[in-house]
This record gives C-alpha cells, structure tokens and sequence, in this order.
C-alpha cells in the first residue's frame, strides 16, 4: 500500500471523489487547499470568474439565482460532501449562480487552471472527474426543476 499525504487521504474520503485511484486523488490533492467562509459571506457571484470548485466538508451552502421582482431565490442547498461549482470546467469559466455560506463551512478548495492542466495531462482522470461532474449537474437541474414547480406551482409550459 502507497503512503499517502493528509490532503490525498482527506480527499480519498470524500463522496464525489470515493472510489478514484491514490494516483489520481494524488493529482487533484496537488490542487487542492482548506478554506472556511463564515456564514453569511458570498462564496461567488454569478458572471464572476470560476477559478475554483469546493468540496464541502462541514456546512451549508445556497445556491441562488436574482430573479427581477423577486430578488435571490435559492435553487438548491448543499452540504457536507457535495460539489459546489462546475463552471471551472466551461469556457467562457463564470459562475452560472450564486453561492452564500449558510453557516460556517469548511472546504476543500481546487484550483481550476490546476485542475484542467491534471486534466488534459492524465485523460484517465479527467473522465472520471466528468463522469462525476456529469451527475452533479444532472441532480442540480432536477433539483432546480422541482424548484421551478414549487416556485410556480406547475409544470413549466404547461
């Protein structure tokens, strides 16, 4: 068995990334760094530039959109283990909502450029890593369908 660094076996523990190779949680951990946020405080704003995504570890997030007359809705909360962020992987790399710590969060932070270099480099773990992101962004947009349901309490053109 490999010996592997604290921020290599903190990541081995996560959901999202559960199952990966050491090789490739070695990638991402040399990407990686712990961040907290307060609660309250804006993690990123929508249309600013995505240089990072998160792992949570401890806390809650929401995610919002401005809607005109009805100011910040709240689409989805995420907490511990869950992704926050994917527009890192997309050009033009904006954020596509806003995030705002619910209450004390702890995180791991990836960096971006990092991350898509490790990427390209290794295709192996950019597919996984897709392949994740994939289903990350398939439950966000259930979840903010059902919102839309609740929100307007219909189905959408309906």
């Amino acid at each position: 068995m490999v010996a592997m660094d604290p921020m290599t076996l903190e990541l081995a523990g996560q959901p999202f990334l559960r199952g990966l190779r050491p090789i490739h949680l070695a990638e991402i951990a040399a990407c990686a760094t712990i961040v907290s946020f307060p609660a309250g405080q804006l993690i990123f704003r929508e249309g600013d530039p995505a240089t990072s995504f998160f792992i949570l570890r401890r806390g809650r997030v929401a995610l919002q959109l401005v809607v005109p007359g009805r100011g910040p809705t709240t689409i989805q909360t995420v907490g511990e283990g869950d992704v926050l962020g994917w527009s890192w992987l997309f050009p033009p790399y904006r954020w596509q909502f806003d995030a705002t710590a619910l209450d004390l969060t702890r995180a791991v932070a990836l960096d971006a450029d990092c991350l898509r270099r490790a990427m390209e480099g290794d295709h192996e773990l950019g597919y996984h890593l897709m392949r994740r992101f994939a289903q990350t962004i398939s439950d966000r947009l259930q979840a903010t369908r059902l919102q839309m349901l609740d929100v307007y309490g219909h189905a959408p053109g309906r």
